[in-house]
Order: C-alpha cells, then sequence, then structure tokens
C-alpha cells in the first residue's frame, strides 16, 4: 500500500523541509529568511478578490505592522488545523493537516492522491513518527534513530521556530521581502481579510543567519544547502490575514530542478482541541527492529 504513496509522500516531505527552512528564521531574534518565487504575482484560485488598492512597496509601513501583529498572536497559539493544496516536485498534494503545540507535540497529516481509494497519513506523537493508514502502519521512533529530529520536533510547541506551519513565523518570512506590499482586500471562504505578497532570495535567507540562535542556525543552514541543491533560488510568498490579525492563507511559489512548487495553506481554526493517537498495535510494524536500523 505506501509504495502507492511514495510519489505523494516525497514531495510532501520536500514541502515540509523547504517550509521549515523559510521559517526558521523566527528561531532568532531577528526575521530576514525566505525565498523569492517563481515570478508569478497572481492570487490563488482559492479566495474571491475584492481587491482594494496597493500600497507603495516596502515603503508602506501597513504591511509590516499587520505581519507584526499576525507574529505576536502565534505566541498564544497552542493548536491549529489546515489544509495544504497544490504542487511539489511537479507532483499534486492534497493534504489535510491538525497540529497541537502545547503542552505536547502531536501531529496528524493526511495526505490524498488521485487515483487511490485510501488517504495515507503520517502521524507524529511522543518522538515517534508513524506512517500509513487504516490497518497497516509503519513506525519509526525518532527518539531512538535520529535524537536531533526528535528534538526539532519537540521545539515545535516552544516557539524555538522548528515549526513551518506556525502562521507567526510565515509572517516573519514575509516581512524580510523588500518588495513587501499590500495586494488589497479580499474575502476567502466568507472571511474577509488583507492579503499581503513579497519575494525573499536564497542570498537574503542567508545573510539573515547570523541573526539565528546556534540550533535555529544549524538547521536554517542544512536547509538552505538542500533547496541549493535542488535548484531553487528564490520564493515568492502571499498572505491572507484576517480581521482578528490571524493567518487565514498563506501560498508560497518557487522553482525547483525538479519542477515547480506551489503550495496554498489555508488555516481553518486555532486552538481548538486536537487529539492524535497512536494506531492500534496489532496494526503496526516496527521499522526500526524489522528495518535493521535502515534509514
Amino acid at each position: 500500500m505506501l509504495k502507492h504513496h511514495k510519489t505523494t509522500m516525497a514531495a510532501l516531505a520536500a514541502v515540509l523541509l523547504v517550509g521549515g527552512a523559510t521559517t526558521a528564521c523566527e528561531g532568532g531574534k531577528k526575521d530576514d529568511g525566505g525565498k523569492a518565487g517563481a515570478a508569478q504575482s497572481a492570487a490563488p484560485s482559492t479566495g474571491a478578490s475584492a481587491a482594494g488598492k496597493p500600497a507603495q512597496g516596502a515603503a508602506d509601513a501597513a504591511p509590516a505592522a499587520y505581519l507584526e501583529k499576525v507574529k505576536k498572536n502565534s505566541e498564544e497559539i497552542t493548536s491549529l488545523r489546515y489544509t495544504m493544496t497544490g504542487t511539489a516536485q511537479g507532483q499534486p498534494v492534497n493534504a489535510d493537516v491538525s497540529l497541537r503545540m502545547k503542552p505536547s507535540v502531536a501531529m496528524s497529516m493526511k495526505m490524498s492522491t488521485p487515483g487511490e481509494d485510501k488517504a495515507a497519513e503520517i502521524r507524529l506523537l511522543d518522538g515517534v513518527m508513524y506512517m500509513g493508514s487504516e490497518g497497516a502502519w509503519l513506525k519509526f521512533d525518532m527518539k531512538s534513530a535520529d535524537p536531533k529530529a526528535a528534538k526539532q520536533l519537540d521545539g515545535l510547541g516552544a516557539g524555538s521556530g522548528a515549526a513551518a506551519e506556525n502562521p507567526g513565523d510565515r509572517a516573519g518570512d514575509l516581512l524580510g521581502a523588500k518588495d513587501l506590499k499590500t495586494v488589497g482586500e479580499e474575502t476567502i471562504d466568507g472571511v474577509k481579510t488583507r492579503h499581503f505578497s513579497g519575494t525573499v532570495s536564497i542570498e537574503q535567507m542567508r545573510a539573515s543567519l547570523a541573526a539565528l540562535t546556534p540550533e535555529a542556525k544549524e538547521r536554517q543552514e542544512k536547509s538552505i544547502q538542500k533547496m541549493e541543491g535542488e535548484g531553487i533560488k528564490s520564493m515568492n510568498m502571499d498572505m491572507w490575514i484576517d480581521e482578528s490579525n490571524h493567518t487565514k492563507q498563506f501560498r508560497t511559489r518557487a522553482e525547483s530542478a525538479k519542477g515547480p512548487m506551489d503550495m496554498t495553506m489555508k488555516f481553518l481554526d486555532y486552538n481548538k482541541p486536537v487529539d492524535i493517537a497512536a494506531p492500534p498495535a496489532d496494526q503496526v510494524m516496527d521499522f526500526g527492529a524489522k528495518g535493521s536500523g535502515q534509514g
């Protein structure tokens, strides 16, 4: 069953890696990270436009003020749910994500693949990753196999900047864009929002490393090297902020040697209960035990 979802899972893993790189700047004291995207600036198909008057780029203080409010609000986020749709490495991605940051980190990510009846799922719980679907799961004990990765996962709940999904981190990325601007006012799923956009390059991202904590700097540098290896030079970002100064939608676009990335994250709710449990033991195969520690 898993092989049918292999391509989609690999593409989604790439999205998480790139997302983590663009948001790791929140782990430092100053945000400058991100990348400038594939030179497209049209709004995504989700959300009906009721365009307002655009601002004059970075010279307008209004976009930065809104993004700062999103960053501040994100400090109080304990859980959230969102969807991810688009393409990564030329492959379609369609996922539903539930993430709990506090009091302990847990995540469920369900991915649907065209032509497949069952949705694949990744669950992260207590430093253990489960991958599969109802009836058949693989278990990866990250605490034993990769303690550093497990520690970074725990950092999701401590404001360390490891959370690629945290809207405040996304706002920090966009704040680093020299061409930051207001696109206009738009309505998404009946919610009134302000739409902002900008681009940040790999060079700008690397220049921001000095302001990060040692742990965040190491994580960021590895991610930058990975993106450079895939031919990503810049990323375009769009953010839609609602009247409560929460992110309603976020879009990233980039070109890589493995194909285009165009991903839209739509945030459904904040700070509502997220209950994630390990799969039944009789449905789980321990990859560490069966795979002799491979991978």
